[in-house]
């Protein structure tokens, strides 16, 4: 069986009124899960609450990883410092793994720095590495964003809508990037995604929310 690194258990979601309710599911190491329905209905909020960024109206969520460095997050807006370069946005993935005493100017340390180097060369952008985030391109931030959590190593990956803005050769990449993280780090993968097609093609489970439930296929 493989490692559970996160369980929520009777888990209702919302801000005043619940908007999914009941959600009792495992995350397993190895998944690839994508959450699909139509806008509004829930999906972003149930990312945010598996994160610990929301709060559950009810119910347990429970997480098998460490919230600082275990868990990594893409937000739709990506959170990205626009006025850094794309390297140093990535670098603050890298940062994350070091000790919370780690002074943020100064340098990473030479395996890290390494592995930085390797996450911009898997998602295409080691050529941009010196631009500023603000001049990019919706797609190549999202590259860009994607680089930064795989930089983290997390054990367990929430991405929302991070596909977006993207062509099928860069999906091609970007998924192959995160393969790559999954199968080494023995970790998962949770989107949001608004193309279901898209979804399908590239996620091992399915979760669909469709009248205030979380219903998982076969």
């Amino acid at each position: 069986m493989n490692e559970e690194l996160a369980h929520l258990h009777e888990v209702s979601i919302g801000y005043v009124e619940p908007l999914v309710q009941d959600i009792t599911i495992e995350i397993a190491a190895g998944d690839v899960i994508a959450i699909l329905g139509p806008s509004g209905i829930g999906k972003t909020t149930l990312l945010r609450t598996i994160a610990g960024l929301v709060r559950p109206l009810s119910g347990d969520v429970e997480l098998g990883v460490e919230p600082r460095g275990g868990l990594g997050y893409i937000p739709q807006r990506l959170g990205l410092v626009g006025n850094l370069s794309v390297r140093a946005n990535v670098e603050m993935g890298a940062r994350v793994r070091l000790s919370k005493w780690h002074l943020p100017f100064l340098p990473l340390p030479k395996d890290l720095n390494e592995e930085v180097t390797n996450c911009l060369e898997s998602l295409g952008i080691d050529h941009l590495a010196e631009q500023p985030v603000r001049i990019l391109s919706g797609g190549q931030q999202r590259r860009v964003a994607t680089a930064r959590s795989i930089a983290q190593a997390p054990k367990l990956l929430l991405a929302d809508e991070f596909l977006g803005e993207l062509d099928d050769d860069n999906v091609e990449i970007v998924m192959s990037a995160v393969q790559h993280v999954i199968d080494k780090q023995n970790s998962a993968l949770v989107m949001v995604e608004h193309h279901e097609e898209l979804a399908r093609q590239v996620a091992n489970r399915i979760w669909k929310i469709h009248d205030g439930r979380l219903i998982e296929e076969d």
